[in-house]
């Protein structure tokens, strides 16, 4: 007979199961049982200084691999420490499962230290959670967090399990499949919607590929450079879509948005049809909703029926997986093409014609300075230095949208944002995941002054397994978004966002055991960069950049994604 095990044990043989390798947590009392049992298991636990760090160096190894990221905190304070991660996690549709202690069984509800009704706060957060009251249901439930966290549109799961619950004993018996009759979703997508949309396609004079991080969660972006290829259609990507197609594909244009490219943006304003693949319609995408795409058809294809005419009403709704439901696509248009291509070539001529002279008015271009660091010119060396070819985790702010703006990303899960939360201190975590995750590639966690200060800790991490991230500050001394909007629409009122004492790099990498230096000329910029990258080890390079560089092109709020502004006002009297 099978020996017994405790309920640590089991969620540790779950794991293995569920082919989990790496998880990410900060042990506390009341998961003192699981750690015990770690303690003997071959599964990997990187023991973060934070618990929302951990959760989101889990989102960075599941976004750079697809897989189901994995974060554990103890009760109370270091489950709610999760809940910013989780919301995160919820907004960008990413595959984690979030392990949290609780006090014993007979506790729960007296107040006990360290007790928090995690259960109840994490409801909104998540896309499903669970409070475990027994032993014996325990397998299920962690089996069918993993399946929910990665089926349909993906999500973040908790399972909050108490002290009593860890400790008891028991048999395991193996959960061979996960049967839970509520929970449905269609892959295949409707055969006649399909068949209307290849239709639909061939109809359109000025057609319009809208891509977005639908297409990464269904690793369906062979079927969409198949399907762009085919039809011949410009193509974007969203923020969350960067590399679903090659930066370097002909069909690419860019990304667009409220910093999205002037091409990109006008493109989809005067589309006739648009073909919206794993995308919700974002208001950072749409802008003034009333007016985006005023004279598009919309085909919209996503797997949650929910964002299907949420917020654009759609003329073809196809509910399925965007990879089987694009490949069904391309079959039809192959199948239309003999009686239909030539229907509109002239019009499609004209088209690219007018793209490619947009994309040759505005292009998104690197600025350039003999005399400071232009923001623009860090990317540039970052793109240049990557290839195309490596994961390039950001933070949130100024730098986030020149990186999305001027980095290339050639592959599929080499971009790595907090998009939908925008949560300042991603960044560093992320890559901490992402690096882990994929310990070939070359990992560069771009950060502005303001984020990295929020993760700061995680310098110990990466410093503790010797992780070989290469660490870019882009340093403005200031909260730089924050500072551009006080700039542009308050009147120039600068409130509370210079940010002073930022610390001495080589000091500060130097206490944690690596390498740290300051580049303050352009001229110097391109040997300190390649020597981050050729250094084996971490790397922490703090780029001081302009001060007062605004980001540009940029869609004031409540404005259409066609009434950009270009470029800084020109002075009065110039």
């Amino acid at each position: 007979m099978a020996r017994l095990m405790t309920g640590a044990e089991i969620v540790l043989e779950c794991l293995i199961r569920e082919k989990v390798d790496t998880f990410f947590g900060y042990p506390g009392g009341v998961t003192l049982p699981l750690y015990d049992a770690l303690y003997d298991s071959k599964i990997r636990h990187i023991l973060v200084k934070h618990e929302q760090n951990a959760c989101f160096a889990a989102q960075g190894y599941a976004r750079a691999t697809g897989k189901v990221g994995v974060c554990c905190a103890t009760s109370g304070p270091g489950a709610t420490n999760l809940i910013t991660a989780l919301v995160d996690a919820l907004m960008d549709s990413i595959p984690v499962v979030a392990i949290t202690g609780q006090v014993s069984t007979k506790l729960i509800g007296s107040d006990a230290f360290q007790e928090a009704d995690t259960f109840g706060i994490t409801r909104p957060c998540t896309k499903h959670n669970y409070m475990v009251k027994n032993l014996a249901e325990l397998p299920r439930i962690i089996h069918e967090a993993f399946h929910i966290a990665s089926s349909g549109r993906p999500g973040p799961v908790l399972v909050d399990i108490p002290k009593d619950v860890f400790q008891a004993q028991g048999h395991y018996t193996p959960v061979t499949s996960v049967h839970l009759p509520g929970y449905k979703f269609s892959m295949d997508g409707h055969a006649g919607q399909i068949r209307r949309a290849a239709q639909m396609v061939w109809e359109a004079e000025r057609p319009m590929v809208y891509a977005g991080g639908g297409i990464l969660h269904s690793e369906a972006s062979k079927e969409l450079r198949e399907f762009v290829e085919f039809a011949d259609i410009p193509s974007v990507c969203t923020l969350m879509g960067l590399g679903a197609m090659p930066s370097e594909h002909p069909n690419y244009i860019s990304m667009p948005g409220m910093h999205g490219s002037y091409a990109a943006n006008m493109a989809l304003t005067e589309s006739d049809l648009l073909i919206c693949l794993g995308v919700r319609f974002d208001d950072r995408v749409t802008g003034r909703l009333a007016a985006f795409a005023p004279h598009a058809r919309i085909i919209h294809v996503d797997i949650d029926p929910a964002e299907i005419s949420k917020n654009r009403v759609a003329d073809i709704p196809i509910v399925g997986d965007a990879k089987r439901v694009i490949e069904k696509i391309t079959e039809n248009l192959k199948e239309l093409a003999p009686e239909m291509r030539a229907k509109n070539s002239s019009a499609r001529k004209a088209w690219w014609k007018q793209v490619r002279d947009w994309k040759a008015e505005h292009p998104l271009v690197p600025e350039f300075s003999t005399e400071e660091i232009k923001p623009q010119h860090l990317m540039a060396e970052i793109d240049r230095i990557s290839g195309g070819n490596a994961i390039v985790s950001s933070d949130v702010g100024q730098h986030q949208m020149w990186c999305a703006q001027l980095i290339r990303f050639n592959e599929p899960r080499l971009w790595i944002n907090s998009g939908g939360l925008g949560s300042m201190g991603f960044g560093l975590p992320a890559a901490i995941g992402a690096q882990f995750a994929q310990p070939d590639k070359l990992v560069f966690a771009v950060c502005g002054d303001g984020g990295f200060q929020m993760s700061i800790p995680e310098l110990g991490t990466i410093a503790n397994n010797n992780l070989p991230v290469k660490i870019v500050i882009m340093n403005n001394g200031y909260l730089g978004m924050v500072r551009q909007w006080q700039e542009l629409f308050y009147k120039n009122r600068l409130s509370s966002v210079l940010l002073e004492g930022f610390p001495d790099p080589e000091k500060l990498a130097g206490a944690y055991g690596f390498t740290g230096k300051t580049v303050t000329k352009p001229s110097e910029l391109r040997a300190a960069l390649q020597a981050a990258v050729d250094h084996p080890g971490p790397y922490l390079l703090n780029v001081m950049v302009t001060q007062f560089e605004n980001v540009y092109p940029m869609v004031p709020a409540g404005g259409a994604i066609n009434e950009m502004v270009l470029a800084p006002p020109t002075p009065v009297g110039v």
